[in-house]
């Protein structure tokens, strides 16, 4: 996880990044580590994540270091991939030198539901943890794990199989940072001067990637929006998102909008721009978004409009089901799965076969996913023409996430988990399985390639005179350098070199017998390149028959 959202930020993007503030300022932690692909500075990281006046130390390092979880007893990854991690634990230290937490932001991709899948044949334990965001999530999660256990146990006789513990925590949201947005009447001004939506008009607002095959198809909501038109009230729908499609996408939502509602003026806005979006909060009297896509696992849009204060319009869909609470924050508008069958079949096995991308498996599942339109027009319908009932079932939306989704109360949810998985993990006797059989050590797994190893045991001897070799070491083409972190530094190389024209013949062990024992691996890498480069000979062993 980086400092800052991407300019084009997806829905987990968000709630990781939004996770990770939160622990860091409601977790009460001494001290909070970031693994990263990325080089973090300390005095960027603590600008992004710690809050003024905090105690809490901030350190960052590479994601292969494994010391840190090891310290602190828990590591926690924005995804759901826990396999590889689980194996590198084994083989560094033991199955319990920490916890594994994992986060489901989805579960629609094949390929996410296979690495999800391996958690059952890698050494996780139960004292490491899915998080599921919503009650669908937790049901699809272990009828799948049900599906796949099954096969196990025809396929290979398995008996037990582990699983990561399932616990149900919803995403958050900053419940004060989003009202006060919300309540800025400057910024509701603002945004309906700029739509041209006047005081008793009615704005209807979607928030989310503007996205048919990954989010919603709009064809239900424009189709509702008209006939909800159709009782009087004057309504504006602004769409406030971004479109991944490109401007090709952007003109198939705007001649669907111009056919089915053309009664309703559709504005779609940059909801890339922050700015944009808290005028968005705070001009709109409605929320509407009827997703359809099982992309979707939990919707933080709805949980940031009802933060807002804002009655909402969802489909009966998802996490939807979980978050929205029907006739009390808005209405949840009831969906028909597409019917079970060979087409289903066919959709999975063309994606599984490279025939269809992602986007065409998981559209194709959307565009026959319906959503009452009518009960949709009706929820409209009522909410436009009533402000009081709006103004009620905002106020029950905020409190709701006041009471369910403000992030000091998932964080202690986060809090109570990491002590349940503590005690599970101190409780186990010590365990280790060594690394992946599937993801080996080259060195060793190809060992039998060559005609012999490099070993300690393996007599070394300069293949050059030393100043020649010292030449090469000054002097190396882009090819040489090629992979030159897998190796020890020149400086070191030089001592290889200037040692061994020293001694004269000797082994590898005697040759790193006076090096720091944590530079003994790099260093001997060094010597298989200084070898590789002819600058160094090795006394072959006879390759068995």
């Amino acid at each position: 996880m980086g400092l800052e959202l991407p300019r084009e930020a997806f829905g987990k993007d968000v709630a990781n990044l939004g996770l990770f503030r939160a622990l860091v300022q409601h977790g009460k932690f001494s001290s909070v580590h970031w693994l990263s692909a990325q080089s973090l500075d300390r005095e960027d990281l603590e600008s992004a994540y710690l809050p003024v006046g905090s105690s809490t130390r901030l350190a960052s390092s590479d994601l292969l270091d494994l010391y840190a979880p090891c310290q602190s007893g828990l590591l926690l990854r924005g995804q759901p991939y826990l396999a590889e991690l689980a194996w590198m634990r084994s083989a560094f230290r033991s199955h319990g030198a920490y916890s594994l937490v994992g986060l489901i932001h989805t579960l629609a991709p094949p390929a996410v539901r296979e690495q999800i899948g391996a958690t059952t044949i890698a050494p996780v334990q139960p004292w490491d943890a899915l998080i599921c965001t919503s009650p669908s999530v937790k049901n699809a999660l272990e009828a799948m794990f049900d599906q796949w256990e099954l096969h196990l146990q025809q396929r290979l006789g398995a008996r037990t199989f582990p699983r990561p513990q399932l616990p149900l925590i919803p995403l958050g949201v900053n419940l004060e940072g989003i009202k006060k947005v919300a309540d800025n009447v400057d910024y509701r001004r603002e945004l309906r001067h700029q739509l041209g939506v006047a005081d008793q008009d009615v704005l209807v607002l979607w928030v989310g990637r503007l996205s048919y095959y990954e989010k919603a198809f709009p064809q239900p909501m424009f189709l509702a929006l008209e006939r909800a038109a159709a009782a009087g009230q004057r309504l504006h729908f602004a769409m406030a998102g971004w479109f991944p499609g490109g401007e090709k996408d952007q003109e198939r939502y705007r001649e669907s909008a111009e056919r089915y509602c053309p009664a309703v003026p559709v504005h779609f806005l940059d909801g890339r721009n922050q700015a944009v979006l808290d005028r968005c909060w705070a001009g709109a009297d409605l929320f509407l978004s009827l997703v359809d896509n099982p992309q979707e696992t939990f919707g933080l849009s709805p949980i940031e409009a009802m933060a807002s204060g804002i009655a909402v319009v969802v489909s009966d869909w998802d996490g939807y089901q979980y978050t929205v609470r029907d006739g009390l924050d808005g209405f949840r508008i009831p969906t028909l799965a597409g019917v079970e069958g060979g087409i289903g079949d066919e959709l999975a096995a063309r994606h599984g076969l490279g025939l269809f991308s992602y986007q065409d498996y998981v559209g194709a599942v959307a565009q026959h996913t319906a959503v009452d339109v009518e009960a949709a027009a009706a929820a409209i319908a009522t909410l436009a023409v009533d402000p009081e009932l709006r103004r009620r079932m905002g106020q029950s939306g905020r409190q709701s996430v006041r009471e369910r989704f403000d992030w000091p109360v998932v964080v202690n949810q986060y809090l109570e988990l990491f002590g349940q998985l503590d005690e599970l993990r101190h409780g186990a006797a010590a365990q280790k399985s060594g690394p992946n059989p599937l993801r080996g050590n080259p060195f060793k797994d190809f060992a039998g390639f060559g005609s012999s190893q490099l070993s300690p045991a393996t007599t070394l001897a300069l293949a050059v005179e030393l100043e020649a070799a010292l030449v090469v070491l000054d002097r190396p083409t882009a090819l040489d350098r090629c992979y030159e972190g897998c190796h020890c530094q020149r400086s070191e190389l030089e001592r290889l070199l200037e040692d061994l024209g020293r001694r004269g013949p000797c082994s590898l062990g005697q040759l790193l017998a006076t090096a720091e024992p944590d530079r003994h691996q790099a260093m001997a890498m060094g010597v298989s390149w200084l070898a590789k480069m002819g600058l160094v000979r090795w006394l072959p062993s006879q390759k068995p028959v």
